[in-house]
C-alpha cells in the first residue's frame, strides 16, 4: 500500500482555513501575469501551483492580466499566456484584468486622500529616493507630504484629466517614513504615464504602481489565497495595510520560493535580450525555457504538470537541475511515443546475396510500453541506409555492432554479417557489403544464432528525406545568471545543430506538426512548426540517455 503524500505548507494553510469555517470553506486562487513577455517554466510551476490547489479544493481560480504599465505591455503577450495555459491543461474561472479596476482603484485612491493617508508629491524620482533613508537611518518627509486633503483631492483630480506631464508628480501613500520596512516608507500608489494602453486606449495616463493594484485586485474578486512568490514577501506588511485602510474584503497573501532551473535564465529582461539580439529565434525558440519554447521542442504538458509537482513547493528558494525535468520529460514520452526508424549519420549498406529488385515487408511493433499501438509495415530491399556509428573499421573488444567480420541484428529483419566495406578518396566509409542470413528472419528464426547487437536501418529505395535539429542546453554553465561578466559570454556554441537531410522510414512522411516519436537510439523527436507538406523537420526533444537518473542511483 503507497503511502499518502503529506501536504505541503500551503495546503495545510488551506485546510486549517476549511476546517475553521474562514470565507465560508471557500478556496479562490488566481494567476496574475503581467503580459510583458512570453511566460517560462517558473511561471509554470505557479500556474501548476494555482490551478491545482483551486482544482484540489473545489475552489476557483482568476487569470488576471496586471496590465499596469502600458510600455511593456502588449496584446500578443496576452495571447500566449492564454494559449500557454491552456496547453498545460488548465481552464480559468474568470479571463480578467486589473485594467477592468481602473476606475474602483482610483476611487479607492481618493478614499485614502480623504482619509488622509495619501498625498500628491512633486518630488523627483531622484529626489524620493534621497529622503527614503537606509535599514539603519529613517527616511525624511517629503516637503509636499502636508498637503491640505483638499490639495491633494485637486492635483489627484488634474493627474488625472492629463495637467501634468510623465514625472512631474506621484501619488504616495501616507505611512510611516521611519517604519523599519523600508517598503512602507510612503511608497508610490500612482504615477503619470501619458501612453496608449493595449485595452484602455488612451482613457487613462495615470497608472497605479503594482503595490497598490495587486492586493486591491485581489479583494475585488474576493480572493482567498493571494499566491506569490518569496520575492514578494516583505511588500505583504503594505498588502495587508491598503486592505485595511480601506475597510475591504480581506485578501490574505502567501508566499513561496521560486525554483530555478539549470543551464537556462529565468529574467524576462535576460530571455528578451537573448530574443532581440537574435541568440535565438524568438521567444518560441526550443532553446528557450519559455513554455512556447518547450512545447515547440516536444516537452508534453503532462511532463511539465509532473515537474512542478515533483519538485514541489517550498519556503526557501534553491536550483532544480535541469535533467530532473528531462527525466520527466522522457518517462513520459517513453509511455506514448512510437519507436521509429530513421538514419542521422547514413552509410550505405549493401547485402550481397540478397535477390536484387526484391522488397520484403516487416512488421514492426509501434511501442512495447502501449499494446494498444499497434504495429507498422517496414519495407525492406538490397540496400539499407544505417547509421555511421554502427560500423567501425576496427571494433574493440565489446564493441557489438558492425565490423569487418562480426555479425548483428537488422532491428526485425535478418541477423547479417560484415565482409568489406569501401572508402571515399579521403579516408571516408561510404558502403560496407554484408551477407545477409535467410533462417534468420525476425520471429521466424531457425539459425541458432545469437548475437548482441541489434541496429536500425532503412530502406535506401523507400527511405524519405527530413531534417533534423539537435538541440542541447542552451548555456555551456549551470548558473549563467551568477557567473561573472554578461551572462551571454556562457551561451552555449552547440546548442543547436542542423542536420539538413535525414532518412526516414516511409510511415514517418505522414508526420503532422507536433507529432512525437522516439528515433530509435537516438533520441525522442518532434515535428517542427517550419515543416511544410514537401519537407519535415525534427526536432529532438531529448537525447535517450538518462543521466539524471544514472545519478540519483549513485547518490
Amino acid at each position: 500500500m503507497s503511502e499518502e503524500k503529506s501536504l505541503n505548507f500551503l495546503e495545510e494553510i488551506i485546510e486549517n482555513d476549511i476546517k475553521s469555517g474562514l470565507h465560508n470553506g471557500r478556496v479562490h486562487t488566481r494567476f496574475p501575469p503581467e503580459p510583458n513577455g512570453y511566460l517560462h517554466i517558473g511561471h509554470a510551476s505557479s500556474i501548476c501551483l494555482n490551478f491545482g490547489l483551486a482544482k484540489k479544493y473545489n475552489g476557483k481560480c482568476n487569470l488576471r492580466f496586471d496590465d499596469t504599465n502600458p510600455s511593456t505591455e502588449e496584446a500578443e503577450y496576452v495571447n500566449s499566456i492564454k494559449s500557454d495555459i491552456e496547453w498545460l491543461g488548465f481552464q480559468w474561472h474568470k479571463e480578467l484584468y486589473t485594467s477592468d479596476y481602473f476606475e474602483q482603484l482610483h476611487d479607492y485612491a481618493v478614499t485614502l486622500i480623504k482619509k488622509g493617508l495619501a498625498y500628491v508629491d512633486d518630488s523627483t524620482a531622484e529626489q524620493m529616493a534621497s529622503m527614503k533613508g537606509t535599514l539603519n537611518t529613517p527616511g525624511t518627509d517629503s516637503p509636499f507630504r502636508s498637503r491640505s486633503i483638499e490639495e491633494n483631492l485637486t492635483l489627484f483630480a488634474e493627474m488625472r484629466a492629463g495637467k501634468y506631464k510623465d514625472g512631474e508628480k506621484t501619488l504616495r501613500a501616507k505611512i510611516d517614513m521611519a517604519h523599519p520596512n523600508l517598503l512602507l516608507r510612503d511608497p508610490l500608489m500612482y504615477r503619470i504615464k501619458h501612453e496608449h494602453h493595449h485595452r484602455s486606449g488612451d482613457k487613462w495616463c495615470i497608472y497605479p504602481m503594482y503595490d497598490f493594484a495587486h492586493g486591491q485586485s485581489d479583494s475585488i474578486e474576493e480572493v482567498t489565497h493571494s499566491i506569490c512568490t518569496l520575492e514578494f514577501i516583505h511588500h505583504r506588511p503594505l498588502y495587508n495595510w491598503f486592505i485595511e485602510k480601506l475597510e475591504i474584503f480581506p485578501s490574505k497573501q502567501y508566499e513561496f520560493a521560486r525554483r530555478n532551473l539549470t543551464y537556462t535564465v529565468m529574467s524576462k529582461r535576460k530571455l528578451l535580450q537573448l530574443v532581440n539580439d537574435k541568440h535565438v529565434n524568438g521567444w518560441n525558440d526550443p532553446r528557450m525555457p519559455t513554455i512556447s519554447g518547450m512545447r515547440r521542442r516536444g516537452y508534453p504538458a503532462e511532463a511539465i504538470r509532473n515537474f512542478a509537482d515533483t519538485i514541489g513547493v517550498a519556503k526557501r528558494e534553491n536550483i532544480v537541475d535541469l535533467g530532473l525535468l528531462e527525466f520527466c520529460v522522457r518517462e513520459h514520452l517513453n509511455k506514448v511515443t512510437n519507436r521509429v526508424m530513421a538514419v542521422l549519420d547514413p552509410i550505405k549498406l549493401v547485402l550481397t546475396n540478397y535477390p536484387d529488385g526484391q522488397t520484403e515487408v516487416f512488421e514492426a511493433e509501434n511501442n512495447p510500453e502501449d499494446p494498444a499501438s499497434g504495429s507498422r509495415e517496414i519495407p525492406f530491399e538490397k540496400e539499407l541506409w544505417i547509421e555511421r556509428d554502427d560500423f567501425m573499421e576496427e571494433a574493440p573488444k565489446k564493441y557489438f555492432r558492425l565490423a569487418p567480420g562480426k555479425m548483428v541484428r537488422l532491428k526485425s529483419a535478418y541477423i547479417i554479417q560484415c565482409d568489406s566495406f569501401e572508402k571515399d578518396a579521403d579516408g571516408n566509409v561510404t558502403t560496407v557489403y554484408c551477407t545477409y542470413l535467410p533462417e534468420s528472419r525476425s520471429g521466424n528464426d531457425t539459425s541458432g544464432l545469437k548475437v548482441k547487437g541489434t541496429i536500425h536501418w532503412v530502406s535506401v529505395a523507400h527511405a524519405h528525406t527530413a531534417e533534423a535539429r539537435l538541440y542541447d542546453r542552451l548555456f555551456s554553465v549551470s548558473d549563467p545568471a551568477n557567473e561573472d561578466g554578461d551572462f551571454k559570454d556562457y551561451i552555449n556554441p552547440d546548442s543547436l545543430r542542423t542536420i539538413s537531410t535525414i532518412y526516414i522510414e516511409p510511415e514517418l512522411s505522414k508526420a503532422k506538426n507536433g507529432d512525437k516519436v522516439q528515433f530509435m537510439r537516438n533520441g525522442y523527436f518532434c515535428v517542427d512548426s517550419d515543416s511544410t507538406p514537401d519537407k519535415l523537420i525534427f526536432n529532438r526533444t531529448v537525447t535517450l540517455r538518462d543521466n539524471w537518473a544514472k545519478e540519483q542511483k549513485k547518490a
